[in-house]
């Protein structure tokens, strides 16, 4: 089946009990398992079922049947959030004197997760600028790389075929956060990645209404992730948010293609301006990575970032007279959204590595929404009129 097809279908089957077309939202902690030997036998694995909703839920399974599918995976897990998927996939897969390696720029929360807080657990966070430093610099030592394709915030292209190359020479673990792209525009594990997760908070939900992560790849891998992410660390996704995201994701490839469509003509758009000094967005020619996504993907995504040549007065100045675009720091919704980098999303870093990873006083990031492109124009050449 089509990747549409597979959004709809996968993972959804009618109602054993009703027949309910969409999967019910099973709101309940524990389930009964009748005896004290069928109890056992689950415990144990012995037999299929379902025993506390930390460690499983029908609507969560529902949708992981979804994701693992479209993602062309063994299997998927969703979780609380994007940092529980990290953090989950981190904690599982190394232990005290291994080395993680991340291409900068990732996430402001990642970056600080690696390097404020797993360092405590004794692992060794090695970061590195580009796909190339990775390749000419590694060391032997990795166990787990961690990138991502289309980095957050400055839309710098890392090409995950460089880094698969080298992580299988050395042994290492790849781990891919493809939030940006989603599997409808770049599916990792056909190019050999281990693993992808995603903020199922962004495109895959779409409507910015609730907070979730996804980890999908290899199937032994990921039910080693599994159990530090239910049983130990604790990080399921709620019913309820399984529902809405298995709800979003029915409809992500209508909304992808409309959020690449706008972010095309809005970067075009801000490149021709007289008082923006760059633009990043990977399908513009000039992108240094414009040929690397185009070789990789099917489509550019919906994120477009922004110098202004002022610093920061300008940028806030930009930013305080846009109208159809919300500050907020999320993204992939519906809504059009607009934030300033350093001081929000990646304020967590030191100033040090913010200068080192590219994330500027200068720099704005756009989240295109699905409005109508020539509002969305009309709103970001108003606001810039107000520069000098």
């Amino acid at each position: 089946m089509k990747f549409q097809t597979v959004a709809i279908h996968a993972g959804q089957q009618p109602d054993p009990s009703t027949g309910a077309l969409n999967t019910p939202v099973y709101l309940t902690s524990t389930y009964s398992y009748g005896t004290a030997e069928e109890g056992k036998a689950r415990f144990a694995g012995q037999n299929p079922g379902y025993i506390y909703s930390r460690f499983a839920n029908p609507t969560s399974s529902a949708l992981e049947q979804k994701l693992a599918a479209l993602e062309g995976a063994d299997e998927a897990i969703v979780v609380a959030s994007g940092m529980a998927a990290i953090s989950s996939i981190v904690y599982a897969l190394t232990q005290q004197g291994d080395e993680v390696a991340f291409i900068d720029p990732v996430y402001g929360g990642t970056d600080s997760f690696l390097r404020n807080t797993l360092v405590r657990a004794g692992v060794t966070v090695t970061s590195y600028r580009s796909d190339d430093d990775f390749v000419a610099n590694h060391s032997p030592n990795t166990r787990l790389v961690l990138w991502e394709p289309v980095t957050n915030p400055t839309l710098k292209v890392i090409d995950s075929r460089k880094i698969v190359g080298i992580a299988k020479q050395i042994g290492a673990i790849t781990v891919c956060d493809n939030t940006f792209l989603t599997p409808y525009l770049f599916r990792p594990l056909e190019l050999g990645i281990d693993l992808v997760m995603h903020s199922g908070t962004k495109y895959l939900c779409g409507h910015g209404d609730i907070i979730a992560g996804v980890i999908a790849g290899n199937g032994p891998l990921i039910q080693r992730v599994r159990t530090v992410a239910l049983k130990h660390l604790g990080v399921p996704m709620g019913p309820q948010e399984a529902y809405l995201l298995q709800r979003g994701v029915k409809t992500l490839p209508l909304r992808m293609q409309a959020h690449c469509e706008n972010a095309a003509k809005v970067a075009a758009f801000l490149a021709s301006h007289p008082k923006v000094a760059k633009v990043y967005f990977p399908g513009l020619p000039s992108h240094l990575g414009h040929q690397v996504i185009a070789d990789t993907a099917s489509g550019f995504g919906g994120m477009v970032a922004l110098d202004l040549a002022g610093g920061f007065a300008d940028a806030a100045r930009f930013l305080d007279n846009l109208n159809l675009f919300a500050q907020a720091v999320s993204l992939g919704d519906l809504e059009s959204l607009a934030c300033h980098p350093a001081s929000t999303t990646h304020a967590a870093m030191s100033a040090e590595d913010r200068a080192k990873a590219g994330v500027t006083e200068q720099l704005v990031r756009l989240s295109i929404g699905v409005e109508d492109a020539d509002d969305l124009i009309e709103d970001l050449a108003r606001a810039l009129s107000f520069l000098a």
